[in-house]
């Protein structure tokens, strides 16, 4: 598909962090219009991002954030996260005064609560924005992003974000971003293994499955788990999506969140064991649809 950019003044901005997530981001940005230099820790990445959209990569965080008005990011976890932003060469060793740093990284709400101060106290801006959408979202610029921090900051990251965005908000304060991501892997977690048990069951009844999630998929059962997983479920395909390895890392996060605020997750604990169980199967790197994968071995 093709995204329809909306008209945004050009920002110099950087994007640190050429994953599967962050190098189609930051080329929408650069086809929006934006003035771009990348960041990323291999560095042949970077380069092959610029050669393909024209813009610049940087040899350290430092250097790719020098000089520009928005500096984004989308790395691995909270280390990776603290690596390019802290430091002497460091993201906020470059940025200049007012600039703002928006992460899109899934991180903790603590490391967002704590780089945000750390920008503060430097006189720069912070938005922690986790991402929802997947890889595909990524590329079609369509991703759900929930954002944490301050009205004005957010409100200058808004239009530009836009680029890659369908959905842009804000939720809270520092750190609310991080919650509200949360809050999304605990409702998809419980979802898919719903969907896992429903379709393994109807397969074990000799049913079409296929036909059956067109039909419920009508009704109050309809999800976009079973409209984008259903199907591949049944054909037991998983060599794409969001991988295993990065659902058990988000899974933590909430995990480790809930033991500080007292709420409890009975489901996305056992869900978060069965990803274990695939890990050992081999399907790290396996769509985390393949849930499904256990209760086959077991029938």
């Amino acid at each position: 598909m093709t995204k329809t950019y909306e008209p945004v003044a050009p920002h110099k901005v950087a994007f640190l962090g050429m994953g599967v997530m962050g190098y189609p981001m930051a080329g929408h940005l650069k086809r929006a219009g934006h003035d771009v230099t990348v960041y990323n820790r291999s560095a042949a990445k970077a380069a092959a991002w610029a050669d393909e959209y024209g813009g610049r990569a940087a040899p350290t965080p430092r250097e790719a954030a020098a000089g520009a008005q928005i500096v984004f990011a989308c790395v691995g976890n909270d280390d990776d996260l603290r690596s390019v932003v802290l430091g002497p060469d460091g993201a906020f060793a470059g940025m200049a005064k007012g600039a703002l740093f928006v992460d899109h990284t899934t991180a903790s709400a603590e490391v967002a609560r704590e780089l945000s101060a750390r920008a503060a106290a430097a006189g720069l801006a912070f938005v922690d924005a986790p991402v929802s959408g997947g890889q595909a979202g990524a590329v079609n610029g369509l991703l759900t992003v929930m954002c944490g921090g301050e009205a004005a900051a957010f409100e200058r990251a808004k239009p530009v974000a836009m680029a890659f965005s369908r959905a842009f908000t804000l939720i809270g304060p520092a750190g609310s971003g991080q919650l509200a991501k949360m809050v999304n892997q605990i409702c998809i977690a419980g979802l898919v293994q719903g969907l896992s048990e429903g379709v393994n069951f109807g397969l074990a009844a000799g049913l079409d499955m296929k036909l059956v999630l067109e039909v419920i998929g009508k009704g109050a059962a309809q999800s976009w788990q079973m409209d984008n997983r259903g199907a591949t479920m049944v054909d037991d395909r998983f060599d794409f999506g969001f991988a295993v390895d990065w659902m058990r890392k988000d899974l933590g996060l909430c995990l480790d969140e809930a033991k500080r605020n007292g709420a409890p997750l009975p489901v996305t604990a056992l869900v978060d064991q069965f990803y274990g169980d695939v890990q050992r199967l081999g399907g790290g790197r396996w769509d985390t649809s393949s849930l499904i994968r256990r209760l086959r071995r077991s029938r």
